[in-house]
């Protein structure tokens, strides 16, 4: 019982931390970016064998960042709403994520880096054709060269994706990596 809430007490501060995040603004990053989610979702599916809760973690948390971002707006303290049209698409792509977590063996570095660059990469290009295909963004043609377009105005968001994936799936996967060894210590001491 101690260690299921151990793990209840974990996964309350991720929510709580990612959704800080990626609500509160910053003037040195887009702040509608979910960095923290994204990795969130690779790391539940890798970590969480109960499905639904996997799928739940890093929704729950966009949904609470979304609703401080919402709060932020409405008082005047940012410029981004938190609730927008088309924003279930998002939550939609978060929850693929959660299934490439499932191809990624979390004992093997070659398959958490592969699932880091999976996963953003995966984001990319859903939202980015998204975008596309709603006529978001810049409003490109709906043509190949129009596609190519919207993908090449995404290019610094993907790149940012990368890099917050890279640190926060390093917290994520390294925390429990430490986590599951001291556990193993103390268990062969014991």
């Amino acid at each position: 019982m101690k260690r299921n809430n151990q793990l209840l007490t974990v996964f309350i501060l991720m929510i709580v931390i990612s959704a800080l995040y990626r609500a509160l603004p910053f003037e040195s990053r887009p702040v509608w970016l979910g960095g923290p989610q994204l990795a969130m979702a690779l790391f539940a599916g890798s970590i969480i064998r109960n499905r639904k809760w996997a799928f739940a973690l890093p929704i729950f948390s966009m949904l609470l960042s979304d609703a401080l971002m919402q709060i932020l707006y409405v008082s005047g303290q940012s410029p981004y709403p938190g609730f927008y049209g088309g924003q279930l698409l998002n939550y939609a792509f978060i929850s693929s994520l959660v299934v490439v977590g499932f191809f990624v063996n979390k004992t093997r570095l070659a398959s958490i880096l592969t699932g880091v660059v999976a996963a953003p990469t995966l984001f990319f290009l859903l939202s980015n054709f998204s975008v596309w295909v709603s006529g978001g963004g810049y409003h490109r043609a709906k043509t190949f060269a129009g596609l190519i377009q919207c993908y090449a105005d995404g290019l610094p968001f993907y790149g940012y994706s990368l890099m917050t994936m890279a640190v926060f799936s390093t917290a994520l996967f390294g925390a429990y990596h430490l986590l599951e060894t001291s556990k193993a210590a103390r268990s062969t001491t014991a």
